[in-house]
């Protein structure tokens, strides 16, 4: 059995905020503001994961009103998404995510990002793509006012 996956996130960039994306630190004025570690990619593809699986939204597993979810890596928030899928007999087949970010270009971290994320979903790097695109000036990503990623992923029994 197949199942298909897709979520998305955002995070308003603020400054005094790390930017982590793909469990990246990323060096830049701004960052994102969340509860966890605000890691918009990796958020994005763990509900994708939980989506896949009818197993409800991120939310539900890692409320942002919980004090043991403060602050988190959200490299530990995808490796339970992964723990979930594993326990139903799932497996990973493929990642496909978009970084909607003005500033800073993506493209020398990427390759980071697609290690990282196919460590902790324990599949080969060239099942996770990761592409990143800008506002062009337009809308909250264009006037460097938030992140959003989006991904979809494909599992299998």
């Amino acid at each position: 059995m197949i199942r298909i996956g897709n979520a998305m996130d955002i995070h308003q960039l603020v400054e005094g905020r790390k930017l982590i994306l793909g469990g990246v630190e990323i060096e830049h004025v701004k960052g994102c503001y969340g509860h966890s570690d605000a890691d918009a990619l990796l958020h994005a593809i763990a509900e994708a994961i939980l989506g896949a699986l009818a197993l409800g939204d991120l939310g539900k597993h890692f409320p942002d009103t919980a004090s043991s979810t403060e602050g988190m890596d959200s490299m530990l928030i995808l490796k339970g998404c992964v723990e979930m899928m594993k326990e139903k007999g799932y497996h990973l087949v493929n990642v496909d995510s978009t970084i909607n970010i003005e500033k800073p270009k993506m493209a020398p971290h990427i390759q980071k990002m697609r290690a990282n994320i196919a460590s902790v979903c324990e599949c080969d790097v060239d099942c996770v793509s990761v592409k990143a695109t800008r506002g062009e000036k337009m809308g909250f990503v264009g006037h460097e006012e938030g992140v959003l990623a989006i991904a979809s992923v494909l599992v299998e029994k």
